[in-house]
This record gives C-alpha cells, structure tokens and sequence, in this order.
C-alpha cells in the first residue's frame, strides 16, 4: 500500500493553464505523505490527447527531480492534453490525478483577426474617452467549445453576451511591446447560445498610450487598439469572428483612464446592454483598421494581475470644506488598488476620489510626492438609485482617500479598497518575539504585493511606475522567499532582454521607456540581466532561465569589457553614464568607480557559475580569469596594503567582503573597520540600496552577529525599523522620509511604498528562522537559525518547489526548542545553534535529516 499521494501537477508554473504557446512546457509536482525520510526515486509523465490518443510517454526515469520538460512531438495549436504523473519510491508505484494543459494560436498564421481601434486621438497630455468595441453575430448550431485569444495595446475589459470574462485586471499588462505582446486565452463556451451572440471589450490607455512616467502619453501608439479572435466548434462545424472593419466603436462613460491619473466615469454617459443581444448599435461608428509597430504575439507567461483582497475603512473623518464638506478615509494599510464606491444621488453629482499614502502636519491628505501624477477619480451620477462605482483601467498607491461632494452621508459602508498585484501564491509567512519584526515583515509583504503589478516598479504612486533594474536585483531573492514568483521573474527576464540594445547594454528600466539615451543603466542596475535569473535558477533549481537568454548575457558581459578602462568599470574617464552610486545612502559618497567594479568582477564570478550550469564549459575558464583580472584592479585602485578600502564607506567594504574581492588576510581588517564605523555612528547604518541587501549578511557571515542584530533592532533613523514605529505599514523609499524634526523629505522623491530595503527580509528567513538552501531548488536545506538581539522566539515558514518548510524555536526557561518540517524528497543539514542537545529524544550527532517533523531542545548556556 502506499504511503503518498501527488499533489499539485502543474504546467509552467499554473494548474490547468488555457493557451501556452511554450513548445516545451515543464512539468511540476509536489508530494504528500506523512512518512519520514521519504525520497522520490523515478517518475513518469504521460502526455495524451482528450481521447486518450497517446502522444508522448517519458518512460520511467531515475531521477528525484519533481520537474520534467516535454520532449514529445510538436504541440498542436489550440488543443488540449492531459497529463499524467507516476511516482516511484521504493516497491510504491503512485499515479497522479489526471489533469490538463491548453495550447494557444502556436503561429502567427493561424491569426487572422486585424488590429482595430477607434477614431479619437489624444495628445501627448491630453485624454480621450475609452473606446467600447462591438461585434454582433449568429450562432445557427449547438456550441460544442470555444475560445477567445484576445488582446489590446492598452487594457481591456472584454465581455461575451453581457457578462465579464476571467479574473484578470489590467491585462494584457506591460511589456515591450515593439518585441512581444501577450494575449489571453478564455474558455467562453458556456457563455454563448445559438442565436444572436455579442462580444463587447472596452479599452483603456493604459501602458501603451497613457502616462508611465513623467514625459507625458503616448510613449508607444497614439490610442489603444484591440485584436480579438473567436473560434468556435460547434455542431454545424467551425465558426470565426475576427476583429476587422465589421465591428463597430463608440466613446461612452469612461471619459478618461489614465494609470497615473486616474478614471472619470460619467454614468449619464452609460448605454445599457451595449455588450449583449438586442442592443441597437446602429449610430455607432465602423472600427479603424491598424497596423501597430508591435512584435509578436504571445501566450501570457506569467500570473496575470488580479484583485486579490478588499479591505474595509477603518475610520472616516469628515473635514468641513467649501462647496462640499471632504471625507477622509483611512484604510489602515498603504495598498496599491482602487475603491468600489456605493453611491446614491442626483443626476449630475460629481464625486471627487483622491488618492495619497500620507496626511500632512494638519491632517489633510499628502499629495506632493505624487509630483505629476493627480491620481484622482471622478464619477458623476446617473441619478438611478444606488449606483456602484469601481474603476477598471487605473490603480493607486494609498493608504487615504478623500472623497468630495459624496451626496447624504457618508460611512465606512460606502467604500472598500480593493487589492491589485500579479496573482502569485504567497504561503510562507514570519513572526516573532519582537512585534516591530514582525510588522517589518508584514510590510516588507505588502510593498512587494503593490510594486509587483505585472513588472517589478519601484513605486506604484507617483509619475514613475517603472521596472527599475536596480531596485529588482537587490530584491529578488526576498520576493522568491515571501511568494512563488518564479514565473514573475522569468517575464521580467524576457523584458531585461528585450530591452537589451544591440550593444548589449541594459537599460535602468525594464521595459525600457528610454528615459536615457545611453541605454546603459550603470553597476548593480544593469547588472539585474545576470543577478535576477541566478538568484531564481538557485531558489528554483530550474535552469531554463539562464540555458534561454545565455546570449543575452554574453551580450551584456561584452558590453562591460568594452566600455572599462584598465578593468575598472565607471571609470572617470569613460563615456557615457556612469551609475547611480549607492542611492539614497546617508552620508556616505562611496566612488561609482569602486561599485562599479566590484559588480563588475560579480558579473564575471556569475557568468562562471552560469557557465557551468548550462554546460558551456568551454566558457569557464575565461570568465573566471576575468574575474581574477577584476578582482586585481579592484585591489590596486581602491584597497590598501594593509586591508582599507578607499572611502571606508560601509557600502565600500560591505561589497569588498560580499563579492569575495578581499584577500583573507585583509578581510579581518576591512571587518572591523566596518563595524567601526556602524559603532561611531551609533549602531545605525549608512547604506543605500547598493550596500543595505548585503549588510548584515556580511556582518553575521564574518563573525559579527552582534553588530548585525544591533542594526537590525535599531530603531532610530535610518534604519530598518525607524519606519515601523512610525506607522509605516511598507517600506519607505528613503530612510528618512518622515522625521520629527525635519517633517517630509524631498517631495520630488519620497515614496512610501518601495521595496528596496525589504531586501533584508531574505536575511530574517536565513538567518533568524534559519531557514536557507544548501542546493539550488531547496534540494537540500540548510536549517541554521541564530539566537541573538533580544528575540526570545520565531516561527517562520517558506514555500519551495518541494513544499513548505516550516521553522519555530523558542527560548524559554533556560531551554532552547525548536521544531521544524522538512518537506518531502529533500534532505536538510542541521545547524542548532547551542551544541548538544536532543534531536526527536535522541542525541544529536550533527546528522543531516530526511524529510519529516523534528523537535531540537538543547539547555542554555549559563
């Protein structure tokens, strides 16, 4: 009998996806069982068609990996098949559930919509209505499957005989769209009937044509556009609606829908039944034909953005004001989303929703760091009782609203906030002794959920909403920890590359929307191309990232070697941008040259590693040799003979020590002088984004737990916690974004919701639940937690391609316990952090441990 069950069989990354267009999808599995030290010893996976026609069998394979890539025949567009997993471990033999993938339009020949759009043309700041696109038609026969591929240059909102279709928000999202376009694939079988049908999609500006950043609209096209494509099976054979001059357009009650500016809806404007059967479009105007400068279209590659939580006011204050009194909303949580506002009143009223994260010295909504963005909607009434009003083409970066000329009374009843991100799963968690951590975690969470709307942004409110390179390296081994965004990273790969000149450099932002000329980004922002994909091949164990865009990365390594001087990179005398430094650091100049260097000489350390993973062997040798050449200049040009490193920056010898850049005997001198400095300046750090993610790795690494978790307990500015107590309930973009003496920061850049210094939540799971891998992928773990600052307790878990591995321990009463969950298929090397002790009631000998339940107790030292 067997003692184990497959659970979760996925293809790339989604259970049951509808419409990949990737010709060799992977699959995935977890397991279930309550058995100690259980090990997957072979699988099997089956492909067939819905009829059961056999199209690919993998044969049994000797392998503990729960992944395997299809290596059948060529996928056929637009059909289904079923996958079946077997699961050998010992003499049990387990079949999965059978369950399904759906292919897509696989070429492009197979489209034969046309682009269409409609008639309006804004300006670079001016807006125009949304258009509402339409398409009628008949179905004489019994609908037996159909589907709809759909896309826009823009966002759309797409409908079939009156009723929304899917759970996505804001789709197709963003990309470069002169490379790629993604479409969606929707199963719309059931919402058809024989007879007259009607697909109805409104579009808004959203990336394409809207404002992005500060430069204004229409950075890409001058309006939204649609391409839709309707294949039908039914009884009487094969139908088709395609988008073309047949459908017909119109601009309604989405006068504006803008991303950063907000949506105005103009409910008088409302045509009842425009997207179901029996609506009259006779007065509406013929689509325009299209013809986009856009790459090709594909599958979605991701989790597509959803609506994933709404959250209640909190508190409501009226603030008395002329020509209508102002209610003031707090939500308690500073979130990226929308309201959905109830709302009765005349026809007419005009109710004004604005947007902010903080309230100012008087208690009024803060604005000024939103710079050009208003971020404010607006909704007048129809006047036909109780009406709903929720926007779908716009998001906000807020914690306050105000809400303006709100007819009768208002309540906290009357509005709720909903939550937007891509839909990842988030399973893992932290808490401990120490509320403040514990908030710190909660924030780090929730600014990661708001700046994780399609692309890595490092800010969701104000006018620059873009994928910053930087702030996405320092932080994508914490967004791996906190959610299961592997396929997240793996589009935003596809962005870096596509983003890519033909020089090989990498822009700072991804997309890029050309905000330099020198599309260079400079150290520890363009080299994002090589930290991202390693950072999710090692949290992953899946080499597919770094095997597909191996050029991408030669490209990039040349462009390096091309511009330094003497292997020193952001040279003075080079040309070009040199780099942002160590943004945002205090009172701290670290040399660009120094960073510079030290990312490139980590850039050559990871092409080696990368090399080697994909089998380029004959590329090894030379990328180590150029590290060892970097990693030279480096110590001529900044180090001296006696281990001090030229600024004495902490962010300086944090890197030195982080990229191995020091000889060993150095190291103990470049440990203390920075420990140093934190000390003189009262335990209190003075990196910025380039230096903070390393911090009190290096510190804890190099003996000096102590420092580490002074620093991390410290509570005045800057660091980590100063905002927690404060209120904060995200990270901040600057240290100090808010003091008591000083009041608010800059207000041309002071975002309250930024999630680069987050990036010490890595180091919480690590180093205090001590939960870590000692294998890409989490084959094997490294189970270590340290003791120290005054946590007297933490339970954390993390999820990984095996399962969730869960860590808690606890000081109490002079004993240590700590129990914890190796999930299945995996091995963990154990490393309490008191000696001796009793692992399961037996001593413990140092072992490496199978999966299963464990509880370590050990006295405390006196």
């Amino acid at each position: 009998m067997s003692n184990f069950k497959i659970v979760k069989v996925q293809t790339e990354n989604a259970t049951e996806p509808l419409g990949i267009n990737e010709p060799s999808p992977r699959f995935t599995w977890r397991i279930e069982t309550d058995a100690s030290d259980w090990r997957q010893d072979a699988c099997r996976v089956r492909v067939t068609l819905e009829d059961g026609t056999p199209v690919w069998d993998s044969g049994e394979i000797e392998q503990s990996v729960q992944r395997q890539e299809y290596l059948g025949p060529a996928l056929l567009s637009a059909t289904r098949y079923h996958i079946t997993i077997t699961v050998r471990s010992g003499e049990a033999v387990v079949q999965s559930e059978p369950t399904w993938f759906e292919t897509g339009l696989l070429s492009p020949a197979e489209w034969t919509a046309s682009w269409i759009q409609g008639r309006f043309v804004g300006g670079r700041r001016a807006m125009v209505p949304a258009p509402f696109f339409r398409r009628s038609f008949n179905l004489d026969s019994p609908i037996l499957r159909a589907r709809l591929y759909i896309t826009c240059l823009g966002v759309m909102d797409p409908r079939v005989n009156g009723t929304p279709i899917g759970n996505d928000e804001l789709s197709p999202g963003w990309t470069e769209y002169r490379k790629r376009v993604r479409y969606l694939t929707y199963d719309v079988t059931e919402h058809l009937q024989q007879g007259e049908n009607v697909l109805g999609v409104a579009v808004g500006d959203g990336w394409y044509c809207g404002n992005v950043e500060w430069r204004g609209r229409q950075l890409y096209g001058d309006r939204p556009q649609l391409l839709a494509q309707l294949v039908v099976e039914t009884e009487g054979g094969r139908v088709e609606v395609v988008t073309n001059e047949d459908w017909v357009h119109n601009y309604g009650p989405i006068v504006q829908a803008d991303i950063l500016m907000g949506e105005h809806h103009d409910n008088r404007l409302n045509f009842p039944g425009w997207d179901a059967p029996g609506f009259d479009a006779s007065n509406w105007l013929p689509a325009e034909s299209a013809a986009p400068n856009v790459g090709a279209l594909v599958a979605y590659n991701c989790p597509p953005i959803q609506a994933t939580e709404t959250l209640q006011a909190v508190s409501v204050r009226r603030i008395p004001t002329w020509p209508s009194d102002i209610y003031l909303v707090d939500f308690g949580q500073n979130l990226v989303g929308r309201v959905r506002l109830k709302v009765s009143g005349k026809r007419g009223d005009t109710i004004r929703i604005r947007f902010g994260e903080k309230l100012d010295n008087n208690g009024n909504l803060y604005t000024e760091n939103l710079r050009s963005a208003t971020q404010t909607d607006f909704v007048t009434l129809s006047g036909e009782g109780v009406e709903i009003f929720e926007p779908k083409f716009t998001f906000h970066g807020f914690q306050y609203c105000e809400i303006q000329n709100f007819p009768g009374e208002f309540s906290t009843d009357d509005v709720e906030a909903v939550v937007l991100h891509t839909g990842y799963e988030m399973p893992g968690d932290f808490t401990c002794s120490d509320p403040l951590l514990t908030q710190l975690w909660k924030n780090i969470r929730w600014g990661w959920r708001g700046n994780s709307v399609d692309v890595p942004t490092d800010c969701p409110q104000r006018d620059e909403r873009l994928g910053w390179t930087g702030d996405a390296q320092v932080f994508v081994r914490t967004a791996l920890t906190i959610a299961n965004t592997q396929s997240f990273w793996e589009k935003y790969q596809v962005d870096l590359a596509d983003s890519q000149s033909p020089q090989g450099k990498i822009p700072p932002t991804a997309p890029d929307t050309a905000i330099f000329e020198d599309s260079d980004g400079g150290p520890a922002w363009s080299d994002a191309v090589l930290i991202c994909p390693w950072t999710v091949y090692e949290a992953t164990g899946d080499a597919r990232i770094l095997e597909r865009h191996f050029a991408s990365f030669e490209a990039y390594f040349r462009s390096l070697d091309r511009a330094a001087i003497d292997d020193i990179r952001s040279h003075p005398n080079q040309p070009g941008f040199l780099g942002f430094g160590d943004w945002l650091s205090i009172n701290a100049d670290t040399p660009i040259e120094l960073i510079g260097t030290a990312f490139y000489a980590r850039s050559a350390d990871l092409m080696a590693k990368i090399c080697r993973v994909v089998g380029r062997e004959d590329r090894v040798e030379h990328y180590e040799t150029r590290f060892s050449e970097i990693r030279e200049a480096f110590l001529r040009r900044f180090v001296t003979a006696d281990g001090f490193i030229l600024s004495g920056t902490q962010t300086a010898y944090v890197l030195a020590l982080h990229f191995d850049l020091l000889p060993e005997d150095l190291r103990p001198v470049a440990v203390q002088a920075l420990v140093n400095d934190i000390g003189k300046r009262g335990y209190k750090l003075s990196t910025g984004f380039v230096g903070s993610p390393y911090l009190n790795h290096v510190l804890l690494n190099h003996g000096r737990a102590d420092v580490a978790f002074k620093l991390l307990h410290q509570t005045e500015w800057p660091s980590w916690l100063y905002a927690v107590t404060q209120g904060a309930t995200t990270i901040w973009e600057r240290w100090d974004g808010w003091t008591h003496d000083k009041g608010f920061q800059d207000k041309g850049m002071n975002s309250f919701n930024h999630y680069a210094y987050g990036a010490i939540g890595d180091w919480m799971m690590q180093k205090l639940a001590g939960i870590d891998l000692a294998a890409p992928g989490f084959a094997k773990l490294r189970l270590a937690p340290h003791v120290g600052g005054n946590l007297t307790s933490v339970s954390a878990s993390q999820d990984t391609p095996f399962g969730l591995v869960h860590s808690s321990w606890s000081v109490t009463e002079g004993t240590f316990s700590w129990s914890f969950v190796v999930p299945p298929n995996t091995t963990a090397d154990i490393q309490p952090p008191i000696a001796g002790g009793t692992l399961n009631g037996e001593p413990f000998t140092g072992q490496a441990v199978g999966s299963g339940k464990y509880t370590f107790t050990a006295p405390l030292l006196s």
